[in-house]
């Protein structure tokens, strides 16, 4: 995997928030890539739990200041950075007062779902682009994981198509066991249609659960990553029929080796 770009969008990243599925796969596997010699960049929402002062996270001038329409609203992004200790990591935090600033990740303190969880997503996906194209860093495959972060294949391949940076760039989505209960703004899908893209292409968000917004993701993957060993039947079978290339569960001692080949597949 040397000097081949990986970009790794998640909705969570040891050791910035608690160790979860997500969270630690987020971590272990940009640094497995990054041993072999791969050039990685780790981008994350800067939710408001987040320790900036414990964790060295700073504002990036150059990269700040440009604004996103989220549902005809303007909306200023903010990007901070910092680095993993030890490993060399550059991790890019989109940060913004409005969606982020709050002490929780996805839900308030009595475990209810923020109302505005769509817009953060969207206002996610397109954070990242953004910035990617600032950096006009060009990635070879864009590693996608955890629901909040879900909506980056549907931008890349509609709303981005016609960006040459991203011509050749192959999007994975690792799949999850790790879920909500519920549904996200049932307004999600129009927001997202404000944005161009084609009903057709997104009509399992009318119902926008966790099941459908994964099943929208592998729609718009080039490749599939089952992450959790207990994904559920009707998403695992969804996954198989779907024709695009899986990596099926690797226990933790099996990812190098899995996650290698796997990659190296995709870029032949």
């Amino acid at each position: 995997m040397e000097d081949k770009r990986i970009l790794y969008v998640s909705s969570e990243v040891v050791p910035y928030l608690a160790e979860n599925e997500v969270s630690l796969l987020s971590y272990d596997v940009p640094k497995m890539i990054n041993d072999q010699g791969g050039q990685i960049r780790i981008f994350m929402p800067r939710y408001g739990n987040i320790n900036e002062r414990r964790h060295q996270l700073h504002e990036v001038i150059r990269l700040s200041g440009m604004n996103l329409v989220v549902n005809d609203l303007d909306m200023p992004l903010i990007i901070k950075v910092a680095s993993i200790p030890k490993e060399r990591i550059q991790v890019y935090f989109i940060d913004n007062d409005e969606y982020f600033k709050r002490k929780a990740t996805f839900t308030d303190e009595d475990g209810v779902l923020y109302p505005d969880n769509d817009e953060r997503a969207i206002f996610f996906a397109k954070g990242v682009v953004e910035t990617v194209k600032k950096l006009n860093w060009v990635p070879d495959i864009i590693h996608v994981h955890g629901w909040l972060a879900s909506l980056l294949p549907i931008y890349m391949k509609h709303y981005y198509k016609d960006e040459a940076l991203f011509s050749e760039t192959k999007i994975v989505t690792s799949v999850y066991s790790q879920s909500f209960d519920g549904t996200l703004d049932t307004e999600m899908i129009n927001k997202i249609i404000f944005d161009g893209i084609p009903h057709d292409a997104i009509q399992e968000l009318e119902l926008p659960n966790y099941e459908n917004l994964i099943k929208a993701a592998v729609n718009h993957s080039d490749a599939v990553v089952i992450a959790s060993e207990n994904v559920s039947a009707s998403l695992t079978k969804f996954i198989e029929s779907s024709g695009k290339p899986f990596l099926p569960f690797a226990a933790k001692d099996k990812i190098t080796e899995a996650y290698t080949t796997f990659y190296k597949a995709m870029l032949s």
